[in-house]
């Protein structure tokens, strides 16, 4: 096992230079880059995209037509204002030599700082992990907790009016948009034209203080924590969790159910019951190891899926300032830093979660060896 597990470290080297690569590549010939970003500002035209220019280095690229025709909106500006900005962006560099330097520092995990925002890029997106580890986290606990004993009791009752109606609901769930669900709940519960039960902004109501509950804050009362912040949160996480819990649910429902019915199937069951073991011990005891295997599978995908791009609608439409929506963000105000850096990270944990879903195969069956399989 080591071996292999050294070899799957070994691959993700070239896998993430690929992705980075392509990436690069692709940003060479968006138009729009973060010079003109500013040059727009200037006169007036972004929005306030550019609210602030960054002082130190970079290592990214721009768009190639910027640099052989000139910035658009850029007549009348001093050139050599244009060439302080390339100079601070870091585009008076070869983009081979930025490509090499990018990678250079994201190996030692030194992503910069932003170039629209007064934050270091990791101190940015340490600040919005909160919000996709509270999304992440819920959903996924929330689908595996509701939609593998529901699928089990489906595969046991198939075909009966508890299979028939459960199945109704589970595909009108998957049917129905999340974002669009989203919207229905925000209208009917959080006072849009009917109730107003719930709030729409942020984890915590302003006055509660999430410090409350860390054990090394000075501040920290057991008693707050319990009565004040805890309760605030999960009164703010009510309905976007309802909202991104539609899909994932139904998905997994269904998924345990077929594999529960693929497996009772099998002859091995059927010895099994004839051996005179009881129900319970031939589904939790046999059964329940090798239909697992195929959801277990399927968790690297649902949990990036969750904790990274599933809840960018969601985010927006709560004002839940996460990872997805300052993804969504920073590629619009063309924020390359923050851009790369969160795909290299969002990469990076993808092939380790895959690596570890790969490993629990093994402990859920001991009978499967994948040091004697190619990589």
């Amino acid at each position: 096992m080591g071996a292999y597990i050294l070899r799957r470290l070994l691959l993700m080297i070239p896998t993430i230079l690929g992705i980075m690569a392509i990436s690069f590549v692709v940003v060479q010939f968006a138009p729009g880059g973060p010079i003109e970003q500013v040059v727009a500002s200037l006169r007036g035209e972004a929005g306030g995209a550019a609210d602030r220019v960054s002082g130190g280095g970079s290592d990214f690229g721009s768009s190639s037509s910027n640099q052989d025709s000139g910035y658009r909106g850029a007549q009348g500006l001093d050139p050599a204002f244009i060439k302080r900005l390339e100079q601070q962006f870091g585009f008076d560099k070869p983009p081979l030599e930025r490509f090499g330097l990018m990678i250079w520092n994201y190996a030692r995990f030194d992503f910069g700082e932003s170039y629209f925002r007064s934050i270091g890029v990791w101190d940015l997106i340490l600040e919005k992990m909160p919000v996709s580890i509270s999304l992440g986290l819920w959903i996924t606990l929330i689908s595996y907790l509701i939609s593998i004993p529901l699928g089990i009791r489906k595969a046991l009752k198939d075909g009966s009016s508890f299979d028939v109606w459960t199945s109704g609901i589970v595909i009108v769930a998957y049917a129905i948009p999340g974002f669009i669900f989203a919207v229905l709940l925000m209208v009917l519960f959080a006072g849009g034209s009917f109730l107003d039960w719930f709030p729409l902004r942020g984890l915590l109501s302003d006055g509660v203080s999430g410090a409350w509950c860390a054990p090394w804050s000075a501040k920290f009362a057991p008693s707050d924590c319990v009565t004040q912040t805890i309760p605030d949160y999960f009164w703010h996480l009510t309905l976007p969790l309802i909202a991104l819990s539609l899909s994932a649910f139904a998905t997994t429902t269904l998924l345990t159910k077929n594999s529960f019915l693929d497996e009772i199937g099998k002859q091995y069951v059927t010895t099994a019951r004839a051996k005179g073991l009881t129900e319970s011990r031939v589904l939790y005891g046999h059964v329940f190891r090798n239909a697992m295997l195929i959801i277990i599978a399927g968790f690297p995908s649902a949990f990036i899926s969750a904790f990274f791009t599933g809840s960018l609608l969601i985010e927006t439409i709560f004002s839940l300032d996460g990872l997805g929506y300052l993804g969504f963000d920073s590629i619009y105000k063309r924020d390359y830093p923050v851009v790369f850096a969160t795909l290299y990270i969002f990469s990076l944990i993808g092939l380790i979660t895959t690596l570890i879903s790969d490993l629990t195969y093994t402990w859920v069956d001991p009978r499967i060896d994948f040091e004697k399989r190619e990589v």
